[in-house]
Parts: C-alpha cells; structure tokens; sequence
C-alpha cells in the first residue's frame, strides 16, 4: 500500500436535508439547494459503524460453523454537535418545533423561543452528506434516509461547552441504495483485466 493511499480527514462538514433533497453527484461538486451545513463539531466525535446481523448453523462434528447467512444490515452516523440552533435541536431531538414568541409590552421585551420535542410517532427522517477532505482528495458519503433513533444525553457543565449529541441510523428502502460513498481516490481505480 502506497502511503498517499491512506486518508485521514483534516477537515470535515455534515449536511443535513428533507429526504428526496438531490444529492450531489460527486465527490467535489457543489451542494445543491436544501443542504444546510450543521456548523462546528467535535474533531473526535464524527464516527461510522456498520452492523451486518448473521445467524449460523452449527454441528456436533464441528468446531466452527457450518453455514452462516446475512440476516439484516444496519449502519450508524454520529458526530457530536457544537453549534446550537433551532434546526440543530430538531436533528438531534429527531424534529419538533421551534416557536417564536414575541411577548407583549412597552418597553416590548425581546423576543425569546420554545423548542417542543416530537411526540411519540413524530419522529422525522433526514438526508445526510458527510463531507471528508484531505488536501486534494474527497469523500462523500451519501445516506438518503436516516432517523434519529436513540436518547439524548447532554453534559451542562460550567467548565466545558456543551454539545448536541446527533446520533442516526440509515434507513433502507428497496428503490435507492441506503448509503454510498464518492471520492477522487486514484486507488479505486478497478485492475484492468
């Protein structure tokens, strides 16, 4: 292995949209509209997991397995969020609503916000784009339906910024692919035969 084969993102941006936002087709063109970049996160928070379920059959006359078979597939995107703002709560609470209130008064006092959680069955899902780059070399992963699926723990301490925990799991469908990856990697150029 070359060692301009190995890649290590020195700058990162994840995109959130509506499901059905066309992604782009590309490592390196540009986002369309209805991408809207989620800001600063944790240098060491963005992580990818697959999780392929198998189910064996096994005998007595062996030690090992004698069949195993893919049961279901399963992948997760997490990064830990900086920047708090009303569509930021929404993705990592999984949506809800953001209302203005502007209270009455003279002198008017300013205005100030409530932010509702979903309701049980409220859940939205959410497209994503997680930008990678390494000074001339590009990925993008491209998941075009994800949910927000667990809890949300949040750390208020007065000695550290607190972040959001945006936590999601792919959502498959039987019409699209439910992520796949660009980039410019010349290493994935396929041997010639």
């Amino acid at each position: 292995m070359a060692q301009t084969d190995q890649f290590t993102p020195t700058l990162a941006r994840v995109w959130l949209g509506a499901v059905g936002t066309t992604a782009p087709a590309g490592p390196t063109i540009a986002m369309g509209t209805g991408w809207r970049d989620v800001g600063h996160f944790t240098p060491d928070s963005l992580n990818w997991e697959t999780n392929p379920e198998f189910e064996e059959a096994t005998s007595h006359q062996s030690d090992f397995p004698i069949a195993s078979w893919q049961t279901s597939d399963g992948a997760t995107l997490e990064v830990d969020l900086y920047e708090w703002s009303g569509e930021n709560f929404r993705a990592v609470f999984g949506g809800g609503t953001v209302t203005k209130i502007t209270p009455a008064g003279s002198p008017a006092p300013p205005p100030y916000y409530k932010f509702t959680p979903p309701k049980v069955g409220g859940r939205e899902e959410v497209a994503v784009v997680v930008e990678m780059i390494n000074g001339a070399r590009h990925l993008r992963r491209i998941i075009p339906r994800a949910q927000q699926v667990e809890g949300v723990t949040q750390s208020l301490n007065k000695s550290e910024s607190s972040i959001l925990p945006l936590r999601l799991k792919v959502l498959g469908s039987d019409l699209a692919d439910p992520w796949y990856d660009y980039n410019d990697f010349p290493s994935f150029e396929p041997p010639t035969p």
